[in-house]
């Protein structure tokens, strides 16, 4: 085994939805009548990563079939969704079984999001030297995850190439001073994809200036008085929405 060992844990869900919508107007069909645009786009991806990329170790990550620990202390997480498209549920189970034909591993775990696996096996392998992780997903709530030994890779969309960031990338296109930072940049700007409401009043410039006035969540809630005008309103009102 080789002293360099580069870990790609792939985030199935997001690329089997982006090749269902990509192929939407065009569906790739076979001649029995199945679609399979979702499994074309995500095949067509993971095959890419595999050539471009030679990773060394590989896995794929689905959600939990089961509620999270998210949805037990928010039930309104992720509530605004409309449900699966019926081709797009039909691809899982033709993703997997891609998956157990290239001998590539595939990891769920009840309760938990394919995020929060990837998070957990990507802090291990930091801890291992020579390690290096790249989490593929679109999703930048995974951004908080990058690290000196942990990259957020995100596939390119049509003809695009994927984009790599590093904790230099992640701050600056954020604007933040830390990725993990992201967690409460989200929490008071809000994440319309997983119905996180944020704090009224608080978009993405004003949570940034906030972050980088006070460095966290909790700092800036305490500092609430201190705030000006209207802002010291919203903020003591939506504390816990943010939270």
């Amino acid at each position: 085994m080789s002293e360099t060992q580069k870990l790609f844990l792939i985030d199935v869900m997001p690329l089997l939805y982006r090749g269902h919508f990509v192929f939407l107007k065009t569906p790739r069909m076979t001649s029995t009548g199945i679609n399979t645009s979702a499994l074309t786009g995500f095949a067509n991806m993971l095959l890419q990563i595999l050539n471009e990329q030679a990773p060394t170790h590989v896995a794929l990550v689905l959600d939990s079939t089961t509620p999270t620990f998210r949805h037990e202390r928010y039930p309104l997480y992720k509530a605004q969704r409309q449900k699966m498209p019926e081709d797009l549920a039909a691809a899982i189970p033709m993703a997997i079984e891609l998956a157990e034909a290239l001998r590539l591993p595939i990891l769920r775990v009840d309760g938990f999001e394919a995020d929060d696996v990837m998070g957990a096996l990507a802090v291990r392998a930091a801890e291992r030297p020579g390690w290096t992780t790249y989490l593929a997903t679109p999703d930048k709530d995974v951004a908080q995850l990058v690290g000196p030994a942990t990259y957020l890779f995100r596939p390119g969309k049509a003809a695009a190439p994927a984009e790599i960031y590093d904790v230099e990338a992640v701050c600056r296109h954020w604007n933040l001073t830390s990725p993990a930072q992201m967690i409460d940049y989200l929490g008071l700007a809000g994440d319309a994809s997983d119905n996180i409401p944020g704090i009224p009043g608080v978009g993405e410039k004003t949570a940034t200036a906030l972050l980088a006035q006070y460095g966290d969540m909790e700092t800036i809630l305490a500092h609430a008085a201190d705030l000006k005008g209207k802002l010291a309103e919203r903020v003591a009102a939506g504390a816990e929405s943010a939270r």
